[in-house]
């Protein structure tokens, strides 16, 4: 029987941005900076490896922390993908006020992130060292590669029990506070870092020690604030009781968004093994690049975020006509963002590089350049592309958002075979603007001829 949100839920709105009434634009504005922020400090657990890495053990290191870069986003991007897909549903609850629901799919959230977890846990063991051997990473770097993945990946459980609680506070409107702990783990990040491998000489081991340590402490102080200040999401012994029906909703859910992370990092992997083919100064010159790429994301994937929670809890609410404008304001968003980090990586992009990689090396430089001034024009199609994945997911859709995810893996592949043989390090930099290209046109027609946003928008 459903409850409704009562004393209990007004005890933190004083932290919640309100998604489900008032401006929209502004609601979501407000609460996408706190995860603009947030989404900084996570970068900078791995800039910053790369930054020490690079500056004081070589070029060598930074590129082994590089090509075992898509492992690592193949495994936590399964794993970030279901702990985003179990939130929406805690979203679709929230919004629709149900209370019962809400804390049983917290619940449930639990319960599939510690399988989860142990699974990932268990292939890192097991097949990192020859995955890396069939990626072609450069012999001179495997060992590091492997040694620096291993420890990363063996405490999964870290990084997803992080972001499964701060995905649940931000299905409630608290996106606040997971940047205040994350503020402060990396920071401490950052100190470790430095200590580890300049002072107790750990090499690439000490940067994964210290990135470890860190989100272990954003757990931690995660959890004390839910069990003081949000206890709306903690669940009591009845809301384990097995639901089938809620069960499969959200297995199926976060499956969905887990494959279509796995696949997407996937295809990151298969280009890998083109990049791992120029060399290790172009795997150099690529690995500060994207660094700094990630960095350039950020504001739009602080709105991907927003747009994710406030179309769930609208959708919860039966607010269609919300989505709608919510959606528009959303790619209007990206079109200014874009011409920001246009003019940021036109004047920048070789400081940039040179500041990330600590390299003076013409090939490291110029690569690295090159790679950011293509792509940066094609952030405005990135960000609709993830804008709308991410709308079809939260409004229930979950095959559809996967078959952009499979025109990315085959595009990736293509270039792999026919392009970065012939081409070189041009046809890596041009692969993924032309990619998201195919993906938006799938995902346009996808979401605005989904049936209730279409009928919303007649009536």
């Amino acid at each position: 029987m459903k409850k409704c949100l009562t004393a209990e839920s007004n005890k933190t709105t004083n932290r919640e941005v309100d998604l489900l009434n008032g401006n929209i634009f502004l609601s979501m504005v407000k609460f996408a900076i706190p995860i603009l922020f947030s989404n900084v400090f996570q970068q900078l657990y791995n800039t910053m490896d790369t930054v020490i890495v690079g500056n004081i053990l070589g070029e060598t290191s930074l590129a082994a922390i590089g090509a075992a870069t898509p492992v690592y986003d193949l495994m936590i991007g399964f794993a970030l993908g279901i702990g985003n897909g179990l939130s929406i549903v805690t979203a679709r609850s929230f919004g629709a006020k149900d209370m019962d629901l809400l804390k049983r799919s917290v619940a449930v959230s639990i319960v599939i992130g510690a399988c989860v977890s142990l699974l990932l846990t268990i292939m890192a063991r097991c097949f990192l060292y020859p995955f890396l051997k069939l990626l072609h990473t450069p012999t001179e770097i495997l060992d590091e590669s492997y040694h620096y993945i291993l420890m990363i990946t063996l405490f999964t459980s870290i990084m997803f029990a992080y972001n499964l609680c701060a995905g649940i506070l931000r299905a409630i409107g608290n996106s606040l506070i997971p940047l205040v702990f994350l503020a402060l783990s990396s920071s401490l990040n950052i100190i470790l870092d430095y200590v580890f491998i300049a002072y107790f000489h750990m090499g690439v081991n000490g940067a994964a020690a210290a990135t470890v340590l860190a989100q272990g402490v954003s757990v931690l102080l995660c959890l004390i604030y839910i069990f003081k200040h949000a206890k709306i999401l903690i669940p009591s012994r009845i809301h384990f009781a097995f639901d089938k029906d809620l069960y499969v909703e959200m297995a199926a859910q976060g499956f969905s968004m887990g494959f279509m992370g796995c696949i997407v990092s996937a295809g990151s992997a298969i280009l890998q093994i083109g990049i791992n083919g120029l060399g290790y100064l172009v795997i150099a010159g690529h690995t500060a690049a994207r660094k700094i790429y990630q960095f350039g994301i950020m504001p739009f994937f602080a709105m991907v975020t927003s747009v994710g929670t406030f179309v769930s809890q609208n959708y919860g609410a039966g607010q269609i006509d919300r989505i709608r404008k919510a959606m528009k304001y959303a790619y209007c968003y990206n079109a200014v963002v874009t011409i920001l980090m246009m003019l940021v990586f036109g004047f920048f992009a070789p400081n940039l590089i040179a500041m990330i990689s600590g390299s003076q090396e013409a090939v490291v430089l110029e690569n690295g350049s090159r790679y950011l001034r293509v792509v940066a024009p094609a952030y405005i199609v990135l960000g609709l592309v993830n804008d709308t994945r991410t709308a079809l997911q939260s409004i229930g859709q979950k095959i559809l958002p996967i078959f952009s995810s499979i025109i990315e893996l085959i595009g990736k592949i293509i270039f792999v075979l026919a392009f970065i043989p012939k081409y070189q390090y041009g046809a890596v930099i041009v692969c993924e603007p032309i990619i998201w290209c195919f993906m938006a046109i799938e995902l346009l027609i996808a979401f605005w001829n989904h049936d209730e946003i279409k009928r919303s928008g007649t009536t």
